[in-house]
């Protein structure tokens, strides 16, 4: 796909060979060359967030493979030549869909060999993970999580001095050998339940 611009002189010097390739490489079913005018379809053009022009697009299978922007015509001409290749590389549309399909509550379909008890619903990773489950108590997770803000035994936080308490001299707090006082110490945050 191209999208171009009919006042756009790059568009216009690359649309002969763009015309050529599609003559040449054109093939019902498999490859198909389209232009798209920005004037005349801007949503097509803002779909593809198209921001240059001329811009070529290659497609496969409905998903944009290779962008080109810009009057490049060997660039344009390898890319054909890749999609060409990469299109009749392709199965036919027949034998995408010959093997059957499955329908949901259809017939039996085959069994998984590691299926264990209870009717085959459940395989050993399954019965595993279940069991895993039904042994994780969430109340007593959270009860001992470090983030809650009931739990005091792990977020007991060191207790604040006050400036009058630390230079009355009496009491617990000890002055450093020297004669020197201690920095007091910065409170730290963990969570907002500690604010």
């Amino acid at each position: 796909m191209t999208v171009y611009a009919d006042w756009c002189g790059p568009c216009k010097m690359i649309a002969p060979h763009f015309q050529r390739l599609a003559n040449q490489h054109s093939s019902p079913k498999k490859v198909a060359f389209a232009k798209v005018n920005v004037d005349s379809q801007p949503e097509v053009a803002q779909q593809n967030r198209v921001s240059a022009m001329p811009t070529f697009k290659i497609f496969h299978n409905g998903t944009c493979i290779e962008t080109l922007q810009g009057a490049n015509p060997s660039g344009l001409s390898e890319a054909v030549a890749k999609a060409v290749q990469l299109a009749g590389s392709g199965r036919s549309a027949g034998e995408q869909f010959k093997t059957p399909g499955r329908t949901l509550g259809g017939g039996s379909s085959p069994r998984s060999t590691s299926s264990v008890g209870l009717g085959g619903r459940y395989t050993g990773r399954t019965l595993a993970n279940l069991d895993l489950f039904q042994q994780f108590d969430a109340q007593k997770a959270a009860e001992q999580s470090r983030f809650n803000v009931h739990n005091t035994q792990q977020r007991a936080a060191p207790p604040r001095a006050s400036p009058a308490a630390s230079g009355s001299g009496s009491g617990s707090s000890a002055k450093p050998a020297g004669g020197a006082t201690r920095p007091q110490q910065r409170a730290t945050f963990k969570t907002l339940a500690d604010l």
